[in-house]
């Protein structure tokens, strides 16, 4: 890991009830969750960040951990002052990131949210890919990561009839750092496995998945739900990588539902 640098870390908040952190996916930003902040916001203190080297947070020289973007998140919920756990809900690498944060932080977490992503770790090629892929961003620039994904982060039908969207996401995936892509595909390609921690996971787990997710298959969500005790998952039809923004009313039903149910806990607790 690289030695600590200082850098400035954005993020967006609201009010004053059960913190929810909501951690993008790769390589995106906190803008993501726009839709989430405007509808959840009732129900929760939702908290957005974005990580190092994406949307508006300041990059800091590559290679990053998962320890390293977990401790970021904690340490915003620091600065912010919030002593009670919040419920974490990562997006594909936020899912990554969540689990990293359990691990270490388990004090920090009232719940997991786990949505489009997979508890298992990168293989010998996924490895090789990500590598390959941060040599061509280091030669050429964010645009031919842009180019690769962008297709495979939506359900066909949403990347055909909702050009509004797709350029929404490509405008927020152009505006990833070079330094801030590269240093997250180390993060990811270095990431433990997360499979033994599913079993030790004992705090209320909703996972959340899009029935046409190109990049993480449905079964890995399965895979976790069977292993996670007493987790819930929700598959949203019509959605691929990206359920919050594809469906997102069914998205936040979802997290209210689930959302309300640790608070109705914590009143008999």
């Amino acid at each position: 890991m690289n030695d600590e640098v200082d850098f400035t870390l954005a993020f967006q908040d609201t009010c004053d009830q059960i913190p929810l952190l909501l951690i993008h996916g790769f390589p995106l930003s906190g803008a993501m969750w726009e839709l989430q902040l405007e509808d959840l916001d009732d129900v929760a203190r939702v908290i957005a960040p974005d990580l190092r080297g994406h949307g508006r947070s300041d990059a800091t020289p590559p290679p990053y951990s998962m320890q390293q973007l977990a401790e970021d998140c904690t340490g915003l919920l620091d600065f912010l002052g919030i002593t009670r756990p919040a419920v974490v809900c990562g997006l594909s690498m936020g899912g990554y990131i969540a689990f990293e944060l359990y691990r270490r932080f388990p004090d920090y977490v009232a719940g997991l949210i786990l949505t489009a992503t997979r508890a298992t770790a990168d293989s010998a090629e996924g490895k090789a890919n990500r590598d390959r892929m941060a040599e061509t961003i280091r030669q050429q620039g964010i645009q031919p990561l842009v180019d690769a994904m962008l297709p495979k982060l939506f359900a066909p039908q949403t990347y055909e009839n909702d050009p509004e969207l797709v350029e929404f996401v490509r405008e927020m995936m152009s505006h990833t750092s070079v330094d801030g892509a590269i240093g997250a595909l180390a993060a990811m390609r270095d990431r433990s496995d997360s499979t033994p921690t599913l079993a030790q996971i004992d705090v209320p787990t909703l996972i959340i998945h899009g029935r046409h997710d190109q990049i993480v298959p449905l079964a890995e969500a399965e895979a976790m739900r069977d292993a996670i005790p007493n987790a819930r998952l929700v598959v949203l039809e019509n959605a691929g990588h990206l359920p919050n923004l594809e469906q997102p009313d069914e998205f936040n039903d979802a997290v209210i539902d689930f959302l309300e149910s640790i608070a109705a806990e914590e009143e008999e607790d």
